[in-house]
C-alpha cells in the first residue's frame, strides 16, 4: 500500500462495478442528518482519493455513506490507483487536487508537507486525534511539529492465516517461533501439501516478510534506525535477516508454483490459493485485511480460516503493521468536518462492522468487529500502543518502499529468486535507498 500492502485486493473485476457506484455516492438531498446538528454540509461536495477498490473500496463506501447521512454531503470517491504519491502529484500539479486523500505511505506526508501540499489539521480534529488515538499514531501523522495526517485505517501484519484442514490433515499446530515455522513448513510438506503461497508478484508482501524476521531478530531499536537510515542496509543484522527469509524462499517445493510461481503469485490469487475452492498451499503471510477477502472465497474466518502470529526470530515476537492518513488538500469546511468525523468511533464502527478492517481509534468498541479473529487482531494493535512498528517500507520515500518494479519491491523479488545472493541484495538495497533518500 500503499502503495498500503494492507490492501489485498487491486483492480478485480468486483472493483470495476464498485468504482462506478462509488463516483456517485453521497449523501441525498432529502436525507435527514444525523445528531450533529442535521444537514450543516448540504450541498457540498467533498472529493475523497484513496488506493481502495474491491472489498476495501465497499468498507470505506460505508464510512462515506455515514458522513453523507449525518451532515448531507456529497462524497466523490476518486481511484488513486497503486501508486497514490505519483496519481496526486499528478493532480495538485495540474491544478486539480481533491479535498481529502488517503495516503497509504508516513513517508510520503513528511514529503509532501515539504512540498506544501498537505494543510495542517485543524485544533478540533488535533484535539479528537489526541484523545482517541496513542501519540504513536499521532507522531505518525506529524511532520516538521504540525499535524498533517489522521490516521483512520490500521493494520496487523504480523499474522499468518492458515486453511484448518490442511493443518488437521498434517496433525501440525501453529508454531511459536521460526524454528517449529519451518518446522511445520516441512511438515506439511512431507504430507503432501504445498505450504506456503508467497505473492511475491506483489512485491509489498515481500518486505512484509523481511520487517517480521528483521523486527524480531534485531530488536526494536535496530528496526528504528534501518527505518530512519541511520545504520546501513549492509548492516549484518540485515545480511542475518536475509539468511533466515532464504531457510523458506530457498526451498521451491515449500511455495506454490515453486519459486517462479511465487514471484508472479499476486496476492489476490494467494488468498484463493490457500482458501478458495481448490486449494493450492495450506497458508500465507498476510495483514489482517485478508479476512475480508476470504470472506469471498468459500471459506468462512474463524472456523475454516484462522491466524497465527509471525513466529518470533529472536527474543520477542513482532508487531508490525502500517496504516492509512486521511491528509487535507484543501483547507475548506467539507475537508475539517470530514476529518472531524474519521476521528470519531462512528467512523471507524461504520467499516469495522463490515469487516477487513482494524482501526487505530481506541474509543472503538472492539464488539464492532464481526469476528473473534478481527477482534484479536485489532487489540493486538490498540495494546502495542507506542510500542507498533510502522512498515518500514512505508517510512521510506515511495521510490524506494513503495513503487512496482524498483527499489525494495524488485530487491526483494530478485532475492526470492536467487535466496543466496545475500551480499548483493543487501548493497542493492542500501544503493536504492540511499538515491531515494537524496531526491
Amino acid at each position: 500500500m500503499r502503495s498500503n500492502r494492507f490492501a489485498v485486493m487491486r483492480g478485480t473485476a468486483l472493483a470495476t462495478g464498485l468504482l462506478i457506484a462509488l463516483a456517485g455516492c453521497g449523501g441525498d438531498s432529502d436525507d435527514k442528518g444525523g445528531d450533529s446538528g442535521g444537514q450543516t454540509l448540504k450541498g457540498v461536495t467533498i472529493e475523497v482519493a484513496a488506493v481502495w477498490t474491491g472489498a476495501e473500496g465497499a468498507g470505506f463506501k460505508k464510512v462515506l455513506d455515514a458522513f453523507s447521512k449525518k451532515t448531507g454531503a456529497t462524497t466523490r470517491l476518486t481511484p488513486t490507483g497503486d501508486n497514490t504519491a505519483t496519481f496526486l502529484q499528478t493532480k495538485i500539479q495540474g491544478g486539480a487536487p481533491p479535498d481529502v486523500a488517503m495516503l497509504p505511505q508516513q513517508g510520503v506526508i513528511a514529503e509532501f508537507a515539504k512540498k506544501g501540499w498537505i494543510k495542517e489539521l485543524g485544533p478540533e480534529v488535533q484535539a479528537a486525534a489526541k484523545q482517541n488515538f496513542s501519540k504513536v499514531w499521532q507522531d505518525f501523522g506529524t511532520a516538521d511539529g504540525k499535524m498533517y495526517g489522521l490516521y483512520f485505517k490500521a493494520g496487523n501484519k504480523s499474522l499468518v492465516w492458515y486453511r484448518t484442514k490442511a493443518f488437521q490433515d498434517a496433525g501440525v499446530q501453529p508454531p511459536a517461533d521460526w524454528a517449529g515455522f519451518v518446522k511445520t513448513v516441512q511438515t506439511l510438506s512431507d504430507a503432501g501439501s504445498t505450504p506456503l503461497a508467497i505473492a511475491g508478484g506483489d512485491g509489498w508482501t515481500l518486505t512484509d516478510w523481511f520487517e517480521n524476521v528483521y523486527a524480531s531478530q534485531a530488536g526494536v531499536e535496530k528496526y528504528r534506525q534501518l527505518s530512519k537510515h541511520e545504520i546501513k542496509w549492509t548492516d549484518p543484522s540485515v545480511k542475518q535477516a536475509l539468511k533466515t527469509l532464504a531457510e523458506i524462499w530457498s526451498k521451491p517445493n515449500y511455495m506454490a508454483g515453486g519459486a517462479a510461481g511465487a514471484n508472479s503469485l499476486l496476492m489476490d490469487k494467494a488468498v484463493t490459493d490457500v482458501f478458495g475452492s481448490e486449494p493450492k498451499a495450506a497458508m500465507l503471510s498476510g495483514a489482517d485485511v485478508v479476512s475480508a477477502n476470504i470472506s469471498e472465497t468459500k471459506s468462512k474466518v474463524g472456523t475454516d480460516a484462522l491466524t497465527f502470529p509471525f513466529p518470533k526470530t529472536g527474543a520477542k515476537p513482532p508487531l508490525v503493521g502500517a496504516g492509512d492518513a486521511a491528509v487535507m488538500l484543501k483547507d475548506n469546511k467539507g475537508s475539517q468536518e470530514f476529518m472531524k468525523f474519521l476521528a470519531t468511533p462512528e467512523a471507524a464502527a461504520a467499516w469495522a462492522k463490515a469487516g477487513g478492517y482494524i482501526s487505530p481509534n481506541k474509543a472503538l468498541d472492539l464488539s464492532n468487529y464481526p469476528d473473534d479473529v478481527q477482534r484479536a487482531s485489532a487489540k493486538a494493535v490498540i495494546d502495542a500502543g507506542d510500542d507498533f512498528l510502522f512498515d518500514m517500507s512505508d517510512l521510506y520515500p515511495a521510490a524506494f518502499g513503495g513503487t512496482k518494479g524498483a527499489g525494495e519491491w524488485k530487491r526483494l523479488q530478485d532475492f526470492l529468486k536467487n535466496p543466496s545472493s545475500v551480499d548483493a541484495t543487501a548493497a542493492g538495497l542500501e544503493s536504492d535507498a540511499t538515491k531515494a533518500l537524496k531526491s
